[in-house]
């Protein structure tokens, strides 16, 4: 059957006939009753596909079709008291952003307005129009409007849009969304003039957990780590996953260093904790790169960049570390490479040694045992301390090789001991994991002919993340082989105390980081320290605190109850030669000294960096660094008390006074102490603000290496402050990156 027209249909009439002209004649419009209107209206109510609604003149609902007053939940009971706009609320991000109220109060029409009730009770979504209405008289009555429920369209839009921008797996941003943020984030910042700072993460033996219980397991995991992330974080910035174990955080309007490497080493605590997954237990580890703009880059795609670098580095360092981006990283891939390959001759040429820390026991200051520690004498680099090398070793896994001579020899120079002396040895968890291990300690044991009972393996926390049933087993070989186990590095967070109950350790060994100063204490966390002696004491473990340089600090570690002490106070590490003189003088005993402990412990150093006087600026050398100070040579008669700036290059200044002058070598205080740089080097907490130089004429850019200083360069060697010593640099350069 042919469409009729509509009136057609309901009056039940012919199509009307042409007119004389022939034109077609249109017939006027059916007249409907009140009660056919009314039943048309109920009709469309009923069927949901259009409601409709009305107001006073106040702006409160005078009627609201059934079906969408049922839906109001809560709201519902107040519906006719209460003005409309407190009834339904714009939706978020709704394309027009004002109120109903606003809309009701100009008294104009409006017509797609997106609402809902805004109530965890209603689940309730309305396209909204409407139209103010006027009695005779022009007196405004109220609004008139209709109203579409969109609510499965809406919450279906919703969805998908919240895929496009969120992880499914973790509930996280993903990368298109964090590309966005960084983006919007950093475009806004700049105009005014606002820091932001950039963390990239990546997983360490998430590839294993996926490997040996399954991808089910690894998404249980992905999806712990995401809540953990966000309990550290906790809403100061946006995380972002960008696939796989990658991971991204942006932190607004931080460009403190300090705070920012502590929310680094929450967050490499908080994610080592072990996982419980419904296949079992497992435990992973976690590295940061940091990069934060302007300092580092002011595009995204720069600091990114930055911050992946930044990544790529503490990954290299052994992970389980934090760094933050600097110029020189750009190199230190190829340092590195060149170290190795260095390292890999000094095995072969036997340019290494070993040195020994001696341990002492507190109630009787006798020498109980020495600690065996690795010395490298490089002909361009001069000597090389343990801790630059043996990441380099580790990640190479050149520190198998390295390790089993460390240990062959110091079993040799130890069996000249008495035997009331120990030899302990730092086992590095590349070393521990690698194929063999136990039976290299077992076979070097008997070729020496040393006694095991006197051997001390000391294994860092971070052994105790492999696979367990191969970690039990390493251990209970040790053991039966009357070795000493000391847990090192005890309280980082990596170990379970259930874990401690079956690992056959003697010791637990308390590092330095302890005993950096907290709120309320400068000796460090003392309570901590005393929960640990007790801990130990409930397990029948000794203690021993290494890194104590303070006679005040011994003081209160004996007063707690730790055994035994290594540490400045006592000795630093002495040669094979110097051990045995000791020897032969009968009983070991060392009194503790307080000479030089009120200084933090000191990393070697001996670079050129600037010094900034008045309008002056001078090229030094750094001789040694530590967090509240240094040792600076090349300017003769400074006087204590003077005050300037250390330019440490790439925007590090650090304000500094003069404590004590001798010759032309200086020690300086810091006004404000360094912080850790992620690596076991230091840094300033902030540095010369990009905003500051471009406002002074310079770019917009990403600091660059060089000087730091607008002053006028005074001529070489005609300062008017000091006089330059024979030992200063060459004048004329800029210092170096980094600390």
């Amino acid at each position: 059957m042919g469409a009729m027209p509509f009136t057609e249909f309901f009056k039940g009439k012919k199509p009307a006939e042409t007119g004389e002209d022939g034109a077609r004649s249109i017939p006027p419009a059916p007249e409907f009753s009140g009660s056919d209107k009314l039943a048309i209206v109920e009709q469309l109510e009923n069927s949901g596909v259009a409601c409709f609604w009305a107001t006073d003149a106040r702006g409160v609902l005078s009627y609201l079709s059934p079906a969408i007053y049922e839906r109001l939940g809560r709201k519902a009971a107040k519906a006719f008291d209460t003005p409309l706009q407190h009834i339904l609320e714009p939706v978020p991000g709704d394309g027009d952003a004002r109120s109903l109220g606003l809309k009701l109060g100009t008294r104009k029409s409006f017509a797609g307005l997106t609402v809902e009730t805004g109530d965890e009770s209603a689940d309730l979504v309305l396209r909204m129009s409407g139209r103010p209405l006027y009695d005779q008289n022009e007196e405004f009555v109220g609004f008139r409007g209709t109203a579409t429920d969109i609510t499965e369209e809406y919450r279906s839009q919703e969805e998908a849009s919240r895929l496009a921008k969120f992880d499914s797996l973790t509930g996280l941003a993903n990368r298109h969304r964090m590309e966005h943020r960084i983006d919007s984030t950093l475009q806004t910042f700049r105009s005014a003039k606002r820091a932001a700072a950039l963390l990239m993460l990546d997983l360490d033996r998430f590839k294993q957990v996926n490997d040996t219980l399954g991808h089910a397991a690894g998404d249980q995991l992905l999806q712990q780590v995401a809540e953990r992330l966000n309990q550290v974080i906790a809403g100061r910035g946006e995380i972002g996953r960008l696939g796989g174990d990658e991971f991204q955080i942006l932190i607004p309007d931080m460009d403190d260093r300090g705070e920012l490497g502590e929310i680094a080493k929450k967050i490499i605590q908080m994610l080592s904790q072990p996982y419980s997954v419904e296949e079992g237990r497992c435990t992973i580890g976690c590295s940061v790169g940091i990069a934060i703009a302007p300092y580092d880059g002011v595009e995204r795609d720069e600091l990114t960049r930055a911050a992946d670098l930044a990544l790529y580095a503490s990954k290299n360092g052994g992970r389980g570390q934090f760094r933050f981006y600097a110029a020189d990283l750009e190199h230190e891939a190829n340092l590195r490479k060149r170290m190795e390959e260095d390292l890999a001759e000094a095995i072969e040429a036997g340019n290494f040694t070993l040195e020994y820390q001696p341990c002492v026991e507190l109630s009787s200051n006798r020498v109980i045992g020495l600690e065996a520690q690795y010395c490298w004498e490089d002909e361009e680099r001069g000597r090389v301390s343990q801790e630059t090398f043996i990441p380099v070793a580790e990640g190479s896994r050149l520190i198998i090789p390295i390790g089993e001579w460390a240990l062959r020899k110091a079993c040799e120079e130890a069996r000249e001991w008495p035997d009331s002396l120990r030899l302990s040895m730092n086992i590095s968890p590349v070393q521990f994991e690698s194929q063999g291990f136990v039976d290299m300690v077992e076979k070097v044991l008997k070729e020496t002919e040393f006694d095991p009972g006197r051997l001390e393996l000391e294994l860092d926390e971070s052994v105790l993340l492999g696979d367990a049933s191969k970690v039990d087993a390493a251990l209970g070989r040790l053991f039966k082989l009357g070795i000493r186990l000391t847990l090192d590095q005890f309280g980082t967070g990596l170990s379970s105390l259930s874990y401690l109950r079956r690992a056959p350790f003697n010791a637990l060994k308390i590092g330095a980081n302890f005993f950096e100063p907290v709120m309320g204490n400068d000796l460090g966390d003392m309570e901590l320290v005393r929960a640990v002696v007790a801990l130990a004491g409930a397990m029948g473990m000794e203690t021993v605190a290494t890194g104590v340089h303070a006679m005040k600090l011994m003081a209160e570690l004996k007063k707690i109850g730790v055994g035994q002490v290594q540490g400045f106070v006592f000795s630093e590490a002495i040669s094979h030669e110097a051990v045995m003189e000791e020897i032969a003088q009968g009983e070991w005993t060392l009194e503790p000294t307080d000479q030089g402990s009120q200084r933090a412990s000191r990393r070697t150093v001996f670079r050129k960096i600037g010094l900034i006087h008045e309008d002056h600026y001078y090229d030094v050398t750094l001789r040694n660094l530590s967090r509240s100070g240094a040792m600076i040579q090349g300017l003769e008669d400074v006087p204590a008390g003077t005050q300037f700036v250390l330019d440490f290059g790439q925007g590090q200044l650090a304000v500094a006074t003069v404590r004590r002058s001798m010759d032309d070598t200086q020690g300086v205080e810091f006004e404000q102490e360094l912080v850790d740089d992620g690596a076991g080097g230091l840094c300033t907490r902030h540095r010369v603000n990009p905003y500051a130089l471009a406002a002074a004429g310079a770019p917009l850019t990403a600091l660059p290496p060089g000087k730091y200083t607008q002053a006028p360069q005074a001529p070489v060697g005609s300062f008017a402050q000091f006089k330059l010593s024979a030992n200063a640099p060459k004048q004329g350069g800029g210092p170096q990156e980094g600390l």
